[in-house]
């Protein structure tokens, strides 16, 4: 079936996240009692303490925030990709929200990324509503039939119904004999670089090159030939 979906139809996207405050300490007090609750059922060696693993609140919607979005998309022979990051994430989302709403507000687009599902999707619409801004339609899913739900996940489809089954974006780059996106830095590294070097381009490259991934991925899914460097334009 994926065969048949328009490749032109699809926005392909990642984001980076970070913890909303750079350290523990700066947290303030509800927050920090919050996450203290939290930590106790996140901890994984003796030693782990809500301090030491305090970087994992990124991945938390309700304690971190995104800091890019990456997102590309095919038109004729070209993949373009547009990124918006910066400090605040007011601004990050209300751009990426007019992109949606401009050019993805239709039922017959969809949105694609690995582990989207679990991650991204959720993680996007939780901070837009926190942010107080309209949820785009394509990430409105609430009162939808699963069909209904516009939505493609380049590791749920490499399960194949395998639902234990975890498969990072990393593997099946090489499985597939497409360049790695991890060539620099990885999602572990996101909190040094930004907290500690503030290096949003940095940031924004590796999300770019993870969007591309997975896009040469989707590709390879629908038996179809890859995108090649030439073919990549970068949207300022």
């Amino acid at each position: 079936m994926l065969q048949h979906l328009p490749i032109e139809n699809i926005l392909f996207l990642d984001i980076e996240t970070v913890p909303a405050y750079a350290t523990y300490d700066e947290m303030p007090d509800n927050f920090r009692k919050l996450w203290d609750h939290k930590a106790e059922f996140l901890k994984k060696l003796p030693e782990d303490t809500p301090e030491s693993i305090f970087p994992r609140a990124g991945i938390y919607a309700e304690f971190g925030r995104i800091i890019c979005i990456s997102a590309g998309f095919f038109r004729k022979k070209e993949f373009r990709i547009k990124s918006f990051y910066g400090d605040d994430e007011f601004i990050v989302l209300k751009e990426f929200c007019q992109l949606l709403k401009s050019h993805f507000n239709t039922e017959d687009k969809l949105l694609c990324a690995h582990n989207g599902k679990e991650f991204d999707f959720p993680f996007l619409a939780r901070r837009i509503l926190i942010n107080d801004l309209p949820l785009p339609f394509i990430l409105d899913i609430a009162g939808k039939k699963p069909w209904e739900i516009r939505h493609l996940d380049t590791m749920e489809l490499w399960k194949f119904g395998d639902y234990k089954h975890f498969t990072s974006l990393e593997l099946l780059a090489a499985v597939f004999d497409i360049p790695t996106p991890k060539d620099d830095i990885n999602g572990a590294d996101i909190h040094r670089v930004y907290w500690q070097e503030h290096d949003l381009e940095r940031i924004r490259i590796y999300c770019q090159k993870d969007v591309l991934t997975i896009a040469r991925l989707f590709l390879k899914y629908q038996q179809q030939p890859t995108v090649s460097d030439e073919q990549v334009i970068i949207v300022e």
